[in-house]
């Protein structure tokens, strides 16, 4: 669990605007955040298979954000391309 401090920096560094609290940008930076701390835990712990399965489950979705981000610039590339 990410402090409401910390939380807010990671958010201020991702965002695309003033009020951009949830896009995909900011999801992937807060996942990996999250992410980075509970392997951290998990180095200490390595028998806490709970808190593995939510790691697990936090890559996932980190995946999916990052491959739905990939395919929105590839959009965008494809349509500002000079022809």
């Amino acid at each position: 669990m990410l402090a409401t401090k910390k939380k807010q920096t990671v958010i201020k560094k991702a965002q695309a605007h003033e009020t951009d609290t949830g896009s995909s940008a900011v999801q992937i930076a807060l996942l990996t955040e999250r992410i980075e701390a509970l392997a951290k835990h998990l180095k200490k712990n390595a028998k806490d298979n709970h808190s593995r399965r939510g790691l697990l489950k936090m890559v996932a979705d980190r995946r999916v954000h990052q491959k739905y981000v990939d395919k929105q610039s590839k959009k965008v590339a494809s349509k500002t391309k000079v022809k």
